[in-house]
């Protein structure tokens, strides 16, 4: 396939071109192993396609993707970056990693429990060990210099893909966001249990989504603490609730109305959108493509809402929380990656118990045999894949210690909220949206069976967001709401949030190059709880909340994985 970033040429084998409505773009769909779609397409009867990844940019297509200490380079830093400047972890010793093997069994298993639970004397624990970290040399892989840096490495340019050294490994925004989170602190965790000399410490989760922990522990927030780091928002100190929706305007929600919010946005990313791997997860990033395909659910939110309430808003970068390359260097880091780790398992049980057939992970090999690079706890170098990561009890360790509170926070409509759309103006894609925009999008299938909707994830994308990738980006999207103004910001009108930290890509003119990516929302229950399921068009309202964005187009597609 000869590809250009964001367009495709066909292989020579069976296709379809489509005219996408309400986008001026046409689109190539070809058969392929990926997960297929029904085109939502006014008159046209439906087709099987296949949903395409982002476009290729090497000359090696396909596949796994891997990365070397042999490509690591000096990152792409936002203007007015913090230092230190660079981010690859020293040299290995040996000429090669070696390959991940699991744990013995025989092995404690660690328990890992909220930061509201486990209590002072435990609490005391993680901060010796982010002190004795701190204490380590530089150089010193294992250091909390080069920890901090492994998320900057991996999330600025700085690895390049094997195979294709012209392309970044970007972990954001793809399928590799939970994987890759999940090995770093798997290492992160075994380091620390190694320099305290305790083989069952276990890393204390950040329990934001629950209300006992919705609020920045205050062990953190001690300035005598290693675990405190002055480049946080001040505002945000405990007992400040925190605001899984935060963009840069703080609420003046009551602490009642402020859990309810964060509850019902977790419902939201955890159940209502993420009925199948690619909307959880994120997109498919295959070597040889382009970086940020597509994030997933959680990382839009809460994952990046919670970064940027604990950055500094007050910077450009908003660090140390709120931009990829310097938020490893803040202590709390750590545990709120716990609770994303957490949510993991936590989204593959709510389906198990539920019922719900798309809460399962991927089964691609391109997935599963991808892999990444660590320090362990002897300083040796492990190349660790993705199949290695599945497991928690096989990685020893597991999570306890909360419920899961948001599974019945499903969010109510809004009363008497206009559907007229007799005064729709004609929207011309791609367009800037640095206003609200409203669009009417054609459905191809209403009034579908029960077996139709669980065979087929109505999915609304979003594709070829463009943005500055010096700036904090947020849109909110609302379905059947053009009086988006009357919605609470928990509203079930409310269908998702995009929001993008900053990101450190720099062309060196001093401009920001453009980051391009993709967005889905799914339908299947929303449509449902709008009792919209019947009509043959739905309204799609664009609000800009922060930063500007550019978009290509809007669809409509019909999912099963």
């Amino acid at each position: 396939m000869a590809c250009s970033r964001g367009a495709c040429a066909p292989l020579a084998v069976a296709a379809c071109v489509f005219l996408v409505l309400c986008a001026v773009a046409t689109v190539v769909y070809t058969s392929s192993s990926l997960s297929t779609a029904l085109l939502a397409v006014s008159g046209l009867r439906p087709y099987i396609a296949s949903l395409t990844t982002n476009g290729s940019g090497g000359t090696n297509v396909g596949g796994s993707l891997h990365t070397s200490l042999h490509t690591c380079r000096k990152p792409k830093l936002p203007p007015n970056p913090l230092p230190p400047f660079y981010c690859c972890p020293p040299a290995s010793s040996s000429s090669e990693p070696i390959n991940f093997t699991l744990p013995d069994p025989v092995e404690p298993l660690r328990v890992r429990r909220p930061v509201h639970g486990v209590g002072a004397e435990y609490m005391a624990k993680y901060e010796r060990a982010i002190a004795l970290m701190k204490a380590l040399p530089h150089t010193d892989p294992r250091s909390f210099y080069q920890m901090a840096n492994i998320h900057c490495a991996y999330c600025t340019g700085s690895y390049r893909q094997t195979g294709n050294p012209e392309l970044d490994m970007q972990i954001h925004f793809s399928w590799f966001f939970f994987p890759f989170h999940r090995a770093y602190l798997y290492f992160f965790e075994r380091i620390a249990a190694k320099l305290l000399g305790e083989p069952d410490f276990a890393l204390p989760f950040w329990s934001w989504d629950v209300p006992e922990g919705m609020r920045m522990p205050p062990e953190f927030a001690n300035s005598s603490s290693p675990l405190y780091d002055p480049v946080r928002n001040p505002r945000h100190a405990p007992p400040r609730l925190v605001d899984l929706g935060f963009v840069g305007v703080e609420s003046n929600r009551t602490d009642e109305q402020q859990i309810q919010h964060n509850l019902r946005t977790m419902y939201k990313q955890m159940i209502g959108n993420a009925a199948l791997p690619s909307l959880f997860h994120g997109q498919p990033f295959r070597a040889g493509q382009f970086d940020k395909p597509g994030p997933g659910t959680v990382e839009l939110s809460p994952h990046n809402t919670v970064h940027t309430w604990t950055g500094d808003i007050a910077l450009t970068n908003v660090e140390n929380m709120g931009t990829y390359y310097s938020a490893g260097r803040d202590p709390l880091f750590y545990p709120h990656h716990s609770n994303i780790d957490r949510l993991w398992e936590a989204w593959r049980q709510v389906g198990a118990a539920h019922g719900y057939r798309g809460h399962v992970d991927f089964v691609d090999p391109d997935w599963l045999d991808s892999s990444f690079l660590f320090y362990d706890e002897e300083s040796r170098l492990v190349r660790i894949t993705v199949r290695d990561v599945l497991d928690t009890e096989k990685l020893r360790y597991k999570f306890d210690g909360v419920g899961m509170p948001w599974v019945d926070a499903r969010p109510p409509t809004t009363p008497n909220v206009s559907k007229n759309k007799a005064l729709l103006k004609s929207v011309r894609f791609p367009l800037s949206l640095h206003k609200v925009v409203t669009v009417e999008v054609r459905r191809l299938q209403v009034l579908r069976s029960t077996e139709e909707k669980e065979a087929r994830e109505e999915v609304l994308v979003i594709e070829g967001i463009e943005t500055d990738g010096t700036q904090m980006v947020k849109f909110d999207v609302y379905v059947n709401a053009m009086e988006h103004k009357k919605v609470e910001p928990s509203g079930r009108e409310l269908a998702g949030s995009y929001m993008c930290l900053s990101h450190p890509r720099i062309d060196g003119t001093g401009k920001g190059m453009i980051v391009e990516t993709s967005m889905r929302v799914a339908l299947n229950e929303l449509l449902e709880d709008l009792d919209a399921d019947g009509d043959e068009t739905v309204t799609v309202t664009l609000v800009p909340r922060h930063g500007r964005a550019k978009i290509r187009s809007l669809r409509i597609v019909y999912m099963v994985e």
